[in-house]
């Protein structure tokens, strides 16, 4: 079946991960601006790597068959750092309304510091401004706390909940989170977070309504397999195909296409792959042959009565 991971750090993956995910059936992914590991010093960093997510990954992505789009933010990490923060602020607005951003994000809460919670509101005030969607990271620390805590903060700024993706969910918060009318996204890491059999049981209690798998594949250990995988594992375990349809795919769908910039054309009729395509004079290959998709044209014939 064909799946959509809407969670996953594409940039520190490799292009084997892009051949394989195709060939799993992934078809769209949705990659988050996100910390890298170490902590960037300028904000020069920030617009190279804003640039990347809507330019560069774009282009990598769809070499391999596979429709690419983001989320930019400040995460929570480097909310800490004030006078860094503000600088990334004031350059947001310029790269949130890019082709292919379909959310703010992934924002919210880490050390759930006073300096988080500065930036996390504004970062919703301007998804509030410019009528976005916004990708909520909850923290990995005290995560019930956290994640009630985003999602009041949301309200009183006057998001509407079907607009906001809440992800990093675990069976401690998703009953909330799907009380309180809120997108329910699980993280699928091998051994923490929400491992593949604890996921088919949410699934089982919950049904499919407003939850959505993702893997959050990054730098570290992570697995950029994990949304066809689970899908299998439902479908191992029982779970009814219309629910491994709605959290594998189509939900993604849902929640996100209220963008505008996140549409199942895009991957549906896909523009044909020709790896000889360059991206500012760099491709992705190495010496291997070309993968070029040929697109047969109609070949017009003359009536012969006619001449």
């Amino acid at each position: 079946m064909k799946t959509i991971d809407p969670h996953i750090h594409m940039s520190a993956r490799t292009t084997d991960d892009y051949e394989a995910m195709a060939a799993a059936g992934v078809v769209a992914v949705i990659e988050p601006a996100f910390w890298l590991g170490q902590t960037r010093t300028n904000v020069g960093s920030f617009i190279d790597y804003y640039s990347s997510l809507i330019g560069w990954e774009r282009f990598r992505a769809a070499q391999f068959g596979i429709s690419h789009y983001c989320t930019i933010g400040l995460n929570s990490k480097e909310a800490n750092n004030e006078a860094l923060a503000e600088e990334v602020m004031d350059i947001l607005p310029r790269f949130a309304t890019k082709e292919g951003v379909v959310a703010i994000g992934e924002i919210g809460y880490d050390e759930q510091s006073d300096a988080e919670d500065k930036y996390y509101r504004a970062q919703l005030e301007l998804a509030r401004e410019l009528d976005m969607l916004v990708m909520i990271h909850t923290p990995h620390r005290d995560k019930k706390k956290g994640t009630t805590r985003s999602m009041d903060v949301c309200l009183e700024h006057g998001l509407p909940p079907h607009k906001v993706i809440v992800d990093h969910n675990n069976e401690e918060t998703v009953k909330e989170t799907l009380d309180r009318g809120f997108w329910a996204a699980f993280t699928l890491y091998p051994q923490t977070k929400m491992g593949n059999e604890r996921m088919v049981e949410v699934v089982r209690q919950y049904g499919s309504e407003r939850i959505i798998c993702d893997s959050s594949a990054d730098w570290g250990v992570s697995d950029p397999l994990a949304v066809p995988k689970v899908a299998n594992l439902m479908g191992q375990r029982g779970i009814d195909e219309h629910h491994i349809q709605m959290t594998c795919y189509q939900n993604a769908i849902n929640a996100y296409g209220q963008s505008g910039q996140f549409n199942e054309t895009d991957w549906l009729d896909p523009t044909p792959i020709d790896q000889r395509t360059l991206f500012e004079d760099n491709s992705v290959l190495r010496g291997q042959d070309p993968r070029v998709d040929v697109v047969d044209i109609p070949v017009l014939v003359k009536d012969a009565a006619v001449g």
